[in-house]
């Protein structure tokens, strides 16, 4: 059996051993869960999908390119427990992708997201976390706005959670997170391993029926596992989160504070140190309506890369969904990036400004009781620091959706 910790060709192999390693946790803890409680419910809704996809730059590239065309198959099951103190949540899903035409590709994502909350007279436990994995022209392009090259990305997350509540309107509330990152051959693509470990805790206090605030301090810990010049960087930082309920379906937050940032680079018989202040912050709106919800938000924040550095995100958002009536529904959601590093140098190289502009309009059918049918239009366009990394990509897709009945029992 090869080692999980032997380099970029354990990788593979070591990502399906975590997942088998899951899967049997899962299923030993499953059952433990239901012994909190006499009563217990427990739920799952089984799903498979059919997407066809056509896309003129599926890589996002500025070189010359040829259009793709696709099909996804995507099985998938949520499933849901209750008792009186205890909930717990999770998904199971994949994607079977194969891409023909100016990419011939062929591979698997899979995500199992877990979500458990566990409520005492005082203190509430939770914990969310679990495994994906994806390629990082999805849900990574659009944490970061960085587009990076194009490989299958596995990541492993864990955040438990602690809130205490002192007094009717007064509670503490912690947060420990652990995050491990692999890129399949990313050594050769320029791309490098790493983890995050962080800690967050702070005062949340009701100030009113309608406003709340919340004090925080955080730590976190950045540093790369394989690069040739390893990498780490930390940036403890403190924060003010205040939130307000304008009207029962409409509220507001805004925060901000600094983030003190110190980074290392290890070099042949060197080591090269940096200091940064980033400040980050945000802002967001949520409008619920009978049939419609608008959201709209603004951020900043520093996030990890698989360049090997942290980076810093300027995004604006905004969202609107639509219900005409119980079976057709459409969305649109468009998002603005702007990306520089703030640790400036990671493996003798630097990142240049970029930025990236997304929008997607969806409509949604629910033309019988167990069949969906849905039809998405995705807009990108990226621009780097000179004229010739501009790019843009028009993709459509078609999903059909099947669901089985709920599968439900109580205990």
């Amino acid at each position: 059996m090869r080692s999980c910790y032997g380099g970029e060709s354990g990788n593979s192999h070591c990502s399906w051993r975590r997942v088998g390693e899951f899967f049997l946790w899962f299923c030993i803890v499953g059952p433990m869960m239901t012994n909190f409680s006499e009563a217990a419910e427990w739920s799952v809704l089984p799903s498979i999908g059919l997407r066809g996809v056509y896309n003129d730059n599926l890589l996002l590239t500025p070189l010359p390119h040829d259009e793709s065309y696709g099909y996804w198959v995507s099985p998938a099951a949520e499933f849901a427990g209750r008792t009186e103190r205890l909930e717990v949540s999770g998904r199971m899903a994949a994607d079977f992708v194969t891409y023909y035409g100016g990419e011939e590709t062929s591979f698997t994502n899979i995500f199992l997201p877990l979500t458990v909350n566990y409520k005492g007279e005082k203190d509430r436990l939770g914990f969310t976390g679990g495994f994906t994995r994806d390629n990082t022209l999805m849900s990574e392009l659009l944490t970061t706005g960085l587009v990076l090259r194009f490989t299958q990305r596995n990541q492993w997350n864990a955040a438990p959670s602690w809130t205490r509540s002192l007094t009717e309107k007064f509670s503490f509330q912690s947060t420990f997170q652990f995050s491990d990152t692999t890129y399949e051959d990313g050594l050769r693509l320029g791309l490098v391993n790493y983890q995050l470990f962080g800690a967050s805790g702070g005062l949340l206090y009701q100030l009113t029926e309608q406003d709340q605030i919340q004090l925080s301090g955080s730590y976190f810990d950045f540093h790369t596992t394989n690069a040739p010049s390893p990498f780490r960087a930390s940036f403890p930082g403190a924060s003010v989160n205040l939130t307000h309920a304008f009207t029962e379906s409409f509220t507001g937050t805004v925060y901000g504070g600094p983030r003190f940032v110190k980074s290392t680079t290890e070099t042949t018989g060197a080591s090269v140190g940096a200091s940064d202040t980033v400040w980050v912050f945000g802002a967001g709106l949520t409008k619920k309506f009978e049939s419609t919800t608008v959201q709209a938000s603004a951020s900043r924040d520093i996030v990890p890369s698989g360049f090997g550095l942290l980076i810093r995100t300027d995004r604006i958002f905004a969202s609107v969904g639509h219900d005409f009536s119980e079976t057709l529904g459409a969305s649109f959601e468009a998002s603005g990036y702007r990306v520089s590093g703030v640790t400036s140098r990671a493996i003798g190289g630097t990142i240049s400004d970029q930025r990236l502009l997304y929008f997607a309009p969806k409509i949604s059918w629910r033309f019988l009781e167990w069949w969906r049918a849905e039809l998405s239009y995705t807009f990108r366009w990226r621009d780097g620091s000179g004229a010739q990394d501009s790019a843009t990509s028009n993709a459509a897709m078609f999903t059909l959706t099947y669901f089985p009945p709920k599968l439900a029992l109580s205990h």
